[in-house]
């Protein structure tokens, strides 16, 4: 009897000779490879006698599911009618985007869907894309930056602190924030999002703890910022115990790093084995809801979202800190994100790929460009947008046609004219790249009330 076990040991204990067996060997393979074959003989054996008790096991439940109730893959073909759907602001869209969105809406798990007027086109959903799905969730429709998010931090400090703190400003922002790839805060902070219980019961995160722990309170590269900026507030809320007039604020951008960006590819590549769909969709494949793969997704995005905020959180922390002020307000919302929502009075899931949750009451931040200024905002809770709004301004450049088309001369002529510090940036995130966030915010007027805005000063992004 040699180490490895092989189908043969599984069929000898009884296990039926289907695709139970490649599952299970698929699962040991990849999660327990390197313990004793006879322990996991004993522990097989029990998932045979009794699959039930294993449901939602890491690395069993998929193997008492294949038992009891196997998934059933089949291939999909799109229908010929599309769910209903908004455009909001259709003229300033591309029509790839526009697309995208009608092949979206023809899956047979599509509910409803809308487009956001700074929508353009992504893989998968289009970015500025919202789709609700029935009891389905699509890995690349919540996009893989999985709980992308802002979080504005409002401190009770005038404008006129910016005045003669040139070079203080700027190196507080060098040496409290980390990008791109590489980067880690040298003095690890510790935070409760880490004693989940998703980081020990799926096996995929738990490989992946070290890393998120490595990584917090870093941001990526790309469109991802932490900027200083002024605050102008125009309808306060009473509870944010703050005049109507100028303040020093935080704005930050990122997503949930390493941890959700292997989430992302891990259940897409599931999904996308078990939902065959034309290879013009084929990004927008499934998970079922009711599967094992489906629930483990739906836990470990739910959990990148709640690393996501520890992220800002770190951030904002450790700013607040350097400034030697307390935050006043903090605003803050995901933008590439799954929701259960109701729908036209059914339970949805409701995908949301670059776009602003803004159901009634709900507040969020839909930033501009590092030369335009981004707003605070408060949803209307408009059905039509599936209660969405815009996540910023919208590319108007691909990366590619900025770096063919924008000097650094430039930029830097444009940051120069607005009187904003650039700290790293790459030409492929030219101001110029972003449509007029003013245009965009006029075309949905009915989806959020503006309570005031954010204008950038100092602007810290990976090199």
């Amino acid at each position: 009897m040699g180490n490895k076990l092989s189908g043969k040991d599984l069929i000898k204990l009884g296990f039926p000779k289907n695709n139970a067996i490649n599952i299970a060997l698929g699962q040991i393979n990849r999660y327990r490879k390197r313990e004793k074959k006879e322990s996991i003989l004993t522990e097989a054996k029990q998932v045979l006698l009794h699959p039930e008790k294993f449901k939602g096991d890491g690395t069993w439940g998929k193997v008492a599911e294949g038992l009891v109730n196997p998934v059933q893959v089949k291939f999909n073909q799109l229908k010929t009618t599309r769910a209903p759907f908004s455009i909001f602001g259709e003229n300033e869209i591309d029509e790839q985007a526009k697309f995208q969105l009608y092949d979206a809406l023809k899956l047979p798990i599509s509910v409803k869907g809308a487009l956001m007027p700074d929508a353009h086109s992504g893989y998968g959903l289009p970015i500025g894309g919202v789709l609700a799905a029935d009891n389905a969730v699509i890995p690349y429709g919540v996009g893989v930056d999985i709980g992308c998010r802002m979080s504005l931090s409002i401190f009770d400090l005038p404008a006129s602190f910016f005045k003669g703190k040139d070079h203080q400003l700027p190196a507080i922002l060098k040496d409290n924030t980390k990008f791109g790839m590489s980067e880690t805060h040298k003095i690890k902070a510790d935070h409760e999002v880490f004693y989940k219980d998703e980081f020990k019961t799926i096996p995929v995160v738990k490989q992946l703890l070290d890393k998120a722990y490595k990584q917090l309170g870093s941001s990526g590269g790309g469109n991802h910022f932490v900027e200083f900026g002024i605050v102008k507030l125009d309808n306060p809320l009473p509870e944010w115990k703050l005049e109507a007039k100028e303040y020093v604020a935080v704005l930050s951008h990122s997503g949930s790093r390493g941890l959700g960006a292997n989430i992302a590819k891990h259940y897409t590549y599931l999904a996308s084995k078990q939902c065959p769909l034309p290879k013009n969709v084929q990004h927008l494949a499934w998970l079922d809801l009711n599967t094992h793969d489906g629930q483990e997704y739906w836990m470990a995005m739910n959990l990148a979202g709640e690393y996501a905020k520890a992220c800002h959180e770190d951030i904002h922390r450790r700013l607040a800190k350097a400034l030697g002020k307390r935050i006043a307000v903090t605003i803050e919302n995901h933008h590439n994100f799954a929701w259960k929502e109701m729908v036209d009075g059914k339970e949805c899931i409701v995908h949301r790929k670059g776009a602003t949750p803004a159901a009634k009451g709900q507040l969020g931040i839909i930033p501009g460009s590092m030369t335009a200024p981004g707003f605070i905002v408060m949803g209307k809770g408009n059905e039509d947008s599936l209660q969405s709004a815009s996540h910023g301004a919208g590319r108007l450049f691909s990366r590619a046609k900025c770096k063919a088309t924008f000097t650094q001369s430039q930029i830097k002529k444009v940051l120069a004219d607005n009187d904003v510090t650039l700290i790293g940036g790459n030409i492929d995130e030219a101001p110029m790249a972003y449509k007029n966030i003013h245009t965009v915010m006029n075309l949905q007027t009915e989806l959020v009330d503006v309570l005031g805005t954010f204008t950038p000063k100092i602007v810290r992004m990976d090199r």
